[in-house]
């Protein structure tokens, strides 16, 4: 039996090494990145596939399932699920978190994230309003609840659009926002207004990759 636990805490260091390079969700914030009264500010495993690294992932899970009570180990569990891309564990242990702590702004930033990044829009969409409820000027996870409402299997375009502008209002040149923008325009049927914020995304990022995303994006079909 505990050779099995051996090999599943190397299965996952080793995950962690391959997802420093492949997973999406590592452009995403830890719960450890925003360091919060009580929690340690150094969270960060060591070098990934190092025996400290392996030691550090089994104690942190054993550490957050031993003590379900522990808002920290909870949220650090759930980082090192989010950075290898496993978002159910994420989202279990995150949850974990929050079901002591409801109304913390980066808990609820981490798992709104990692409902997003599994398409679980709607949810994703609870959390980042919870966020913006303690902090409204948080303009990228007003960016993220706006395109919730762009990739919700009902969208609502006009709420996105609202959530967009208001972030240009004080970010005119933010990046996201304005390919996000583009994209609801795009969906919604306003062509005119789709290429208008492409060409706001391409005069103020002229270098940025989402500018070819996003002219496949709105090609014709």
């Amino acid at each position: 039996m505990q050779q099995g636990i051996v090999f599943g805490i190397g299965g996952l260091v080793l995950g962690l090494v391959i997802g420093f390079f492949a997973a999406n969700s590592l452009n995403r914030p830890g719960y450890a990145d925003a360091v919060q009264p009580g929690f340690p500010a150094d969270t960060s495993p060591n070098e990934p596939g190092s025996a400290a690294a392996m030691g550090d992932v089994a104690e942190t899970l054993d550490r957050a399932d031993k003590e379900p009570d522990n808002f920290a180990a909870q949220m650090m569990a759930g980082d090192m699920f989010a950075k290898i891309g496993n978002l159910d564990r994420a989202i279990e242990y995150y949850g974990k978190g929050l079901a002591m702590r409801s109304e913390d702004p980066a808990g609820n930033l981490v798992i709104a994230n990692a409902y997003f990044d599994a398409g679980r829009f709607e949810e994703a969409g609870n959390h980042y309003a919870k966020v913006l409820a303690i902090d409204p000027d948080n303009f990228a996870a007003r960016t993220d609840l706006g395109t919730t409402f762009v990739e919700r299997p009902s969208p609502d375009y006009d709420r996105a659009i609202a959530e967009f502008e208001r972030v240009l209002k004080t970010h005119p040149d933010h990046e996201p926002t304005l390919y996000n923008l583009a994209i609801a325009y795009h969906r919604k049927g306003d062509i005119a207004r789709a290429q208008e914020f492409s060409s706001r995304l391409s005069a103020a990022h002229p270098a940025s990759p989402l500018i070819a995303k996003l002219r496949q994006n709105l090609e014709p079909k």
